[in-house]
């Protein structure tokens, strides 16, 4: 005869709970893989959109480029207007090899994250619990460092 909820041991609704817990768990990962398996099924093709636009429009800016050099070369010597566009791109490379080392001298690191997990480390000792060393040639070390 089947026991009532109110007749269970607590040992019977601990395992009960822990079997749910972990199929729900399991079931969450599942869902996560799954849905990671469709976003990267998108994502690359995405990507390879991106690059076959990216490499046409690669072709048409040397396409540009000589129309720019014909133009100029109209009004004056063929090698000069070629000349002309290569210095102009050089000049907009060099631009963005300024502003792009500009860009990472602003970079702080993960300076939020550490003290986000060295909080972290914290609530989870407890005081005067001993921390163990990292190397297996180190002392153990305590919280207050000593």
């Amino acid at each position: 005869m089947p026991q009532t909820p109110e007749e269970d041991s607590l040992g019977s609704l601990v395992a009960e709970a822990t079997s749910h817990i972990s199929s729900l768990v399991r079931s969450e990962i599942e869902l996560a893989k799954a849905e990671f398996r469709f976003d990267a099924k998108r994502v690359g093709t995405a990507a390879g959109m991106f690059a076959a636009a990216a490499f046409m429009a690669h072709l048409c800016l040397i396409l540009a480029s000589f129309a720019i050099a014909y133009a100029l070369a109209q009004v004056m010597p063929h090698w000069l207007a070629f000349l002309i566009v290569t210095v102009i791109y050089l000049l907009a490379a060099g631009l963005a090899v300024f502003l792009g080392v500009r860009r990472l001298k602003g970079l702080a690191g993960m300076k939020r994250t550490a003290r986000s997990i060295k909080g972290l480390k914290e609530i989870a000792t407890p005081d005067g619990e001993v921390v163990p060393a990292r190397g297996p040639d180190r002392e153990p070390v305590t919280r207050d460092g000593a």
